[in-house]
């Protein structure tokens, strides 16, 4: 029989009403002749309120028990949708990732999948089950333990799950009926799209989009798993929500496909440092080791004879998340005290945000950057970083224009149209 994965997120399970809405759809496509996977997420705020009693409880927890703790929610869900599968004369039965087995890495809370073996599945398949309700997020270590993919880690489930079992498709339901051009929230011209490329939803994702999980996104690129992304809360049809495809599935696309944001940016800078080999990798490096997710990297033009540093001086800039500045801070700080880095001073600025444009018809059109900065500049929007890639360009801006940068680019490249 066909396989068909159905990955349901918090919102959608969140009451026992909606477990049972859930249900509805999943007995849909059961009628229509799929052996089908579901993987669940704890219901909404369970994993939350999780997370806070291992915090009081323990500060300095021990990861392997806060595993433990955090992936029960997605145990309830599962039982609780087997059961009402049940009530409804479906066959179907809960899996948790220890039982299937879902085999990932040994990094408690942010462990990778190292494979997913079918034959426990695919037996219970023959023998009558039609339903597979598997717990989201969640897996086993080599030595036996249970560990956690990282929050959101339930998109990689469903992804992953899509992969091993060769299935058709992946539907994720959620709060939204798609991928919008931007966030409606923000901008009420935005337009769900019928199809997205890999490439453009995992640019979008990375970018601050909060539909799916980036690495759910790189999964699904790499094993060519189509993904359907559907709202939970309204009626469905054969074409509704938006179609993650490769690029050859989209008969033409628009230039610039969508326009992400992230709001919770900083921006730091490194004046004065010495213009050498090796200077990069010393201060990049520093901040990995401390855990700083560094995102939009500028260095300055090199000043010569400067207070006799010998090769000459520059000032380096990045962007990261604004709740690791501290981190940063502080590692940067340790380096100078250590001797490995020597910097007149480090600024930071806390009140930026990030806006990228993004589309892969951005590789073969001309002018896409210089319309981008002409509507800003028309907007008295001050630009302080500018990134590129193939098929985005990103700027960081003050965060208090940021709605007004994505309504006006939204405009500008005419988002709300279909073509």
């Amino acid at each position: 029989m066909p396989v068909l994965v159905m990955k349901f997120g918090g919102t959608s399970v969140a009451t026992l009403d909606r477990i049972r809405r859930a249900a509805k759809r999943v007995g849909v496509e059961v009628a229509k002749g799929y052996d089908v996977i579901v993987i669940v997420s704890a219901m909404s705020g369970e994993t939350n309120k999780l997370v806070g009693y291992v915090e009081e409880t323990s500060p300095l927890f021990d990861a392997r028990e806060y595993d433990a703790v955090v992936s029960s929610g997605e145990n309830v869900t599962a039982g609780l949708m087997a059961l009402t599968l049940q009530e409804m004369d479906i066959p179907a039965r809960s899996w948790q990732g220890w039982q299937v087995p879902l085999l990932t890495t040994s990094a408690h809370s942010a462990a990778r999948i190292e494979g997913i073996p079918p034959e426990n599945i695919n037996r219970k398949f023959d023998e009558g089950m039609k339903v597979a309700v598997v717990a989201g997020f969640q897996g086993i270590s080599p030595e036996g333990r249970i560990t956690t993919l990282g929050r959101g880690g339930s998109d990689t489930t469903a992804v992953a799950f899509a992969a091993a079992f060769e299935a058709e498709r992946c539907d994720i339901y959620t709060d939204v009926d798609g991928v919008y051009t931007t966030d409606p929230r923000i901008c009420e011209k935005a337009r769900k799209l019928d199809r997205i490329s890999f490439e453009e939803m995992l640019e979008l994702a990375s970018l601050g989009a909060k539909v799916l999980q980036t690495r759910s996104v790189e999964l699904a690129m790499r094993y060519k798993v189509k993904l359907r992304v559907l709202s939970s809360f309204e009626e469905q049809s054969d074409d509704a929500g938006t179609l993650v495809c490769d690029e050859e599935d989209i008969m033409e696309s628009k230039v610039v496909a969508g326009v992400a944001f992230s709001r919770d940016e900083a921006k730091m800078t490194l004046v004065t440092i010495a213009d050498r080999p090796g200077i990069a990798a010393a201060i990049f490096g520093t901040l990995a080791d401390a855990g700083v997710n560094v995102d939009m990297i500028v260095q300055n033009v090199s000043e010569t004879n400067y207070k006799g540093h010998e090769g000459g001086v520059t000032d380096m800039t990045f962007s990261c998340p604004v709740n690791q500045v501290k981190r940063a801070e502080k590692a940067l700080a340790d380096a100078q005290e250590a001797g490995t880095l020597t910097f007149d001073k480090l600024e930071s600025e806390t009140e930026v945000a990030k806006v990228s444009v993004v589309g892969i018809g951005m590789r073969s059109a001309a002018g896409v950057a210089a319309k981008m900065f002409k509507v800003l500049s028309d907007e008295n929007i001050n630009i302080q970083v500018i990134t590129t890639s193939e098929i985005k360009i990103s700027v960081l801006i003050e965060r208090k224009y940021m709605e007004l940068a994505v309504q006006a680019l939204h405009d500008a490249f005419e988002l709300e149209r279909a073509n």
